[in-house]
């Protein structure tokens, strides 16, 4: 059987696209690829952008600003001790970029002007931090990030 140069570019093109066919399957039906958003509702997080920005610079403009620092108990956010502790309103977001199951939020309620998010609640690895809090009926976004060892 004799095949020309026409019919072998059209097996070529055959093979190649069930090449490629294969890993769009592979990757599309196997979890360990998994490509969700990074925020399930993007629009309507990417509305509220010129407020964030204003809450950023808010944090940014503060002469003393918390920290937030890991140590081998876990994480600490802690507020500079010139600030009443029972006006500080917010939450922590602690994000997991590389997978999202592990994401949680923490209210903050502190101790001595600090808050301590305990070591066995995080796993080794990057976490991004973002901390929105309210004091005296202004609001703050700070975003930091942290490496778990």
């Amino acid at each position: 059987m004799k095949i020309n140069w026409g019919t072998g570019i059209v097996i070529a093109f055959a093979l190649f696209m069930t090449f490629i066919l294969y890993f769009v399957f592979q990757v599309q039906s196997n979890s360990k690829y998994d490509n969700d958003l990074v925020v399930e509702e993007y629009y309507k997080h990417d509305s509220h952008f010129q407020e964030e920005m204003a809450r950023i610079q808010n944090a940014h403009d503060l002469l003393q600003k918390p920290s937030v620092k890991y140590s081998e108990e876990g994480v600490k956010v802690t507020f500079p001790v010139t600030y009443e502790t029972n006006k500080i309103k917010g939450n922590i977001l602690l994000y997991r970029p590389s997978n999202k199951k592990f994401d949680f939020d923490t209210k903050i309620a502190l101790t001595n002007s600090s808050l301590l998010i305990p070591k066995n609640k995080l796993i080794k690895g990057r976490w991004d931090v973002s901390m929105e809090w309210q004091y005296n009926g202004k609001s703050y976004l700070s975003k930091e990030v942290i490496y778990v060892n």
